[in-house]
């Protein structure tokens, strides 16, 4: 009886002994397990840091950009109001100062601009441009497809300041304001890194239901600071 009494003591004791060991293995791999996760955390917290400082820097980029376009902005359409004002006067000598000087400027009787077929006359050529006799071809009539043959003269009083775009009623800012008629208006395409400034008349006669609107549109290209024109683009409505 004392002999199995003992042989009990001595299997429970082993029990107890063996059960102590398995916990202390779990502890280990649980301590073990909580230190990967605390690595891991710490990582990823780094990480998220990283990515928070990132995302400080492009907000300011992106807030430092916006000044710059609404600076651009701002310079372009000043631009476009002594340009306008140039035009309205007629005064070619100061229109030829604003020139892009290499480029020139384009002039487009229509919203869809023709670059290789619409005229393009350098700085030098516009200051004697009004006294110029010589007929040339601006495109064609919308409606007829006849050609439009005038001296730059008589174009100029129809297709370039016919009406008193300085003091238009609305003026766009590098936004088309224009949008009716069925003639497409490619000026993105052919000017897509140029700003533009469009002074529009939502029309005069209230008979013709805005169908006589009007519009002139001044593009400028940036070059080393200095917004120079490159296109005279009119618009109305087209058929």
């Amino acid at each position: 009886m004392k002999k199995i009494t003992y042989m009990l003591l001595v299997l429970a004791l082993a029990t107890t002994t063996l059960s102590g060991c398995t916990n202390k293995d779990e502890i280990q791999s649980l301590k073990s397990q909580i230190k990967l996760k605390e690595d891991q955390v710490e990582a990823l917290d780094k990480v998220v840091k990283s990515n928070d400082e990132k995302v400080k820097e492009l907000e300011k980029q992106v807030e430092e950009y916006k000044v710059k376009l609404n600076t651009e902005a701002n310079i372009v359409l000043n631009q476009a109001f002594v340009v306008i004002n140039v035009l309205k006067e007629k005064d070619m000598n100061s229109l030829a100062s604003y020139i892009h000087p290499e480029k020139g400027v384009r002039i487009t009787p229509y919203s869809y601009i023709e670059p290789q077929t619409n005229l393009v006359f350098t700085a030098q050529d516009m200051i004697g441009l009004l006294q110029n006799t010589q007929i040339y071809i601006w495109g064609e009539y919308d409606g007829t497809g006849d050609p439009i043959e005038a001296t730059f003269s008589d174009y100029y009083d129809q297709f370039i300041y016919d009406v008193d775009f300085a003091n238009a009623d609305t003026i766009g800012n590098n936004t088309i304001v224009s949008t009716s008629g069925n003639m497409v208006n490619n000026l993105t395409q052919v000017y897509p890194t140029e700003s533009f400034v469009e002074f529009h008349f939502a029309g005069f006669d209230a008979q013709y239901a805005g169908m006589d609107w009007k519009s002139l549109r001044l593009v400028f290209e940036d070059v080393s600071g200095t917004w120079y024109l490159v296109g005279i683009i009119h618009d109305q409505w087209t058929i």
